[in-house]
């Protein structure tokens, strides 16, 4: 018997990145001209080129007029990239992969049985790691989210889990719709043995077209469990149950037919279009997005960082303290200084769960938000006010969902 080749992996990478060259060499720049097809494990995928600047697409696919007839309900697949989409070495490279390669079309025509709980369309706004992405990316992602859901029924956003978790929150605090924004991703690359990623994908599609998320706002769905996008956060660089939300858990899980939801956020308890976010983008343009920043406290922490960021031209600063929010004593003379020139700082712990309170002067308290999405909290209060005691309200309210 002649012994299987080892070479076979590497001779499909070098003809995908050749032909991905070529590709990128024409003066066509749309993601069909840029796509090269390669053989993974037997089946057809499409590798992504990387332009030298990203495409964003954001024009929303008509609903089908099938799916129109259709008794089933209408969901929208707008894939990001992210390790979800990755292409693996070889079909055991769980850590050595390509993010941000497959097309997201290619990964739901490649899922069984999705005919039976939803038709769906796709829409690839970008093919990248999750942390590549702008804030002003992210307004265009929340945009399109928002149009998109004034035709389907729900939307599933697939990302990299890096930064999912400010994604998501991002998108909970903007999105203006009532209907279902699942966010997805895997901690496994596509093309491997054992991914997560195809079971994430069908699952939160089977999520978004149950409509148990209606007025929740943005969740997670990942290893069959549902995480509302306020409080979670990724806890482990490898696992596949990396996901969770310190003190609160989970909202519900999935198990085949069953999906069970266990509690619901505020908004969802109130009339329908009520519980709007405040922050509509559609009000503000990508200019208007407020810079801000987070500096860590430790032991003997300079000043130094605070004061950079206030150079930098920072509107805002949250800081992630040791304990219970607390800074170092260079760190706190830096703040004064900064909020004596107009900065406005939000305190958050290091610690990954706890509720910091309080405030001060210029100071808000970030309760259990973590220092991430009280950034993204933050930038977003700033984008919208000037005035101190509204974005404080904003963090009681919005930051503090409390039933």
């Amino acid at each position: 018997m002649k012994k299987p080749s080892n070479l076979r992996p590497w001779a499909v990478w070098s003809t995908a990145a050749f032909t991905a060259l070529t590709l990128s060499l024409s003066p066509i720049g749309t993601y069909a001209a840029q796509a090269a097809t390669v053989e993974v494990k037997g089946t057809v995928g499409t590798v992504q080129s990387t332009p030298a600047t990203p495409t964003r697409n954001t024009t929303i696919p008509a609903v089908p007029e099938a799916s129109k007839q259709s008794p089933l309900p209408n969901v929208l697949v707008i894939g990001t990239g992210g390790t979800i989409a990755g292409q693996s070495e070889d079909a055991t490279s769980f850590q050595n992969y390509k993010a941000g390669t497959l097309l997201i079309a290619d990964m739901v025509k490649d899922l069984p049985d999705k005919q039976k709980i939803a038709d769906v369309s796709t829409l690839q706004f970008g093919n990248s790691g999750s942390g590549s992405y702008t804030m002003s990316d992210l307004y265009d992602l929340s945009q399109t989210v928002d149009k998109a859901l004034a035709q389907y029924d729900s939307v599933v956003v697939t990302t990299g889990t890096d930064t999912m978790e400010e994604i998501a929150y991002f998108l909970d605090m903007t999105v203006q719709s009532d209907k279902p924004v699942i966010i997805t991703g895997s901690m496994r690359p596509w093309t491997v043995i054992g991914s997560d990623a195809q079971a994430n994908l069908y699952n939160a599609i089977k999520l978004a077209g149950s409509g148990r998320t209606k007025s929740f706002g943005t969740v997670l769905m990942l290893n069959d469990t549902i995480q509302l996008a306020r409080g979670v956060t990724k806890t482990n660089d490898y696992r596949t149950d990396t996901f969770e939300t310190p003190m609160l858990g989970a909202v519900g899980y999935i198990d085949e037919e069953n999906i069970r939801i266990y509690r619901a956020p505020a908004r969802a308890m109130k009339p329908e279009g009520t519980a709007k976010p405040a922050f509509d983008l559609s009000k503000i343009t990508k200019a208007d997005l407020a810079k801000v920043e987070i500096a860590i406290s430790y032991q003997e922490a300079g000043g130094g960082a605070i004061e950079g960021f206030v150079k930098s031209g920072v509107k805002g600063i949250v800081t992630s303290g040791t304990g219970a929010g607390g800074i170092s004593r260079a760190m706190g003379q830096a703040r004064t200084k900064a909020i004596e020139e107009g900065v406005i700082f939000v305190t958050t712990t290091r610690t990954g769960s706890g509720s910091v309170y309080g405030g001060g002067k210029g100071i808000i308290a970030g309760d259990n938000l973590s220092p991430q999405q009280a950034r993204i909290l933050l930038m977003l209060g700033l984008s919208f006010s000037d005035d101190f005691d509204t974005i404080k309200k904003w963090f009681e309210t919005y930051g503090t969902p409390e039933v």
